[in-house]
């Protein structure tokens, strides 16, 4: 007699009831949240595991004075008392150490920072060494869900001085709710480093090679932003138009036209985007989907020029600088230097 449970096929989903669906998501969001939080649970314990071993070289360390070599002989140790396990190197029992040192109040670490696995914080202690910046950087790559070589490449890039920083309009063009979020997804200046030098491009190079690397660009641009399509088609009354890159924001919920300039800002490029964004808006949004924002990148800008130039538009529009390298050869005094009179008034003026 043959006592194996016997396992029979699953019926079709075209055979169950019409709220079968429902309970299938519903269950799967249950599952999911439970693996999350077993994750985050599991982290949170390795990380008081590794502060509490890192306190306790600190302390001992602190009142022996000894170095090194203890911690060494402490690796290997700890190796042949719990065979099997990793995470004990010399150079990762130092980490803990450091770890230690970089958050001395153990329920801040427990509390705010063990959403992130260990890598990244071994990156946060490899490249800061200011509190505030850790922190900073910290909660960003939780809140925007970087991996650990996304928040490295942001922490490289000195994305806590561009983030936010674009010139827009969007507080007097979009609700108050929209509007703080739709800053924070701007930069300025926009980081190309990983297209090399561009100097002498046109804006179609520029273009194509952003495409190319559209992986790369994402990145710069931020969390939300789903590539549409380059060059794309726009037809109002009988009369075509191309917009350079068009993206669309999945927080946002609206499609973001980004025009490129491979020259300084320009008033009169303003109205073109303002056009491309009323088309867009009449012709590829759905029901559901906001208004759309353009941005605006240029080679360079004045920030006072911007700002006049923007006042005139009710559609949110950014204005951001893009470059190829970050530039700190200037003082601060300089770079924020505001223009005279006649410079706002020959910028706002349209080239023929």
């Amino acid at each position: 007699m043959n006592d194996k449970p016997r396992f029979e096929s699953a019926p079709a989903r075209s055979s169950l009831p019409d709220w079968y669906p429902d309970l299938l998501d519903r269950i799967s969001t249950h599952v999911a949240t439970g693996h999350r939080r077993a994750v985050t649970a599991a982290n949170q314990e390795m990380l008081a595991s590794y502060w509490s071993i890192g306190q306790e070289i600190l302390n001992r360390q602190h009142e022996e004075g000894w170095g090194s070599k203890v911690v060494d002989r402490l690796s290997t140790d700890l190796k042949s008392r719990f065979p099997g396990t990793t995470g004990y190197s010399p150079r990762n029992l130092k980490y803990m150490r450091a770890f230690a040192a970089a958050w001395p109040d153990p329920a801040f670490v427990q509390r705010t920072v063990a959403q992130l696995p260990w890598r990244h914080h071994v990156a946060l202690l490899d490249k800061l060494d200011e509190a505030e910046l850790r922190l900073w950087y910290a909660a960003a790559a939780v809140e925007r869900g970087w991996s650990r070589d996304v928040l490295a490449l942001h922490i490289d890039a000195r994305f806590h001085e561009r983030a936010g920083k674009a010139v827009t309009n969007f507080a007097t063009a979009m609700p108050p709710e929209r509007s703080d979020l739709a800053q924070q997804a701007t930069c300025d200046p926009y980081l190309f480093d990983f297209l090399g030098s561009t100097e002498g491009w046109r804006e179609r190079e520029l273009e194509q090679k952003l495409v190319e690397h559209v992986g790369k660009f994402l990145i710069e641009l931020g969390q939300g932003f789903a590539f549409v399509g380059q060059q794309v088609r726009l037809e109002l009354d009988g009369e075509e138009f191309f917009c350079d890159l068009l993206f669309y924001h999945l927080e946002l919920r609206c499609y973001v036209v980004v025009e490129l300039k491979a020259v300084k800002f320009n008033a009169a490029f303003l109205g073109q985007l303002g056009l491309y964004m009323a088309v867009v808006d009449d012709v590829l949004a759905k029901e559901g989907d906001k208004p759309t924002i353009g941005l605006l990148l240029c080679r360079n800008k004045k920030k006072v020029v911007a700002e006049y130039a923007l006042k005139g538009f009710k559609a949110p529009i950014g204005v951001a600088e893009w470059t190829d390298a970050i530039n700190s050869s200037l003082p601060d005094e300089f770079q924020s230097a505001l223009p005279s009179v006649a410079e706002l008034e020959a910028e706002l003026t349209t080239e023929e």
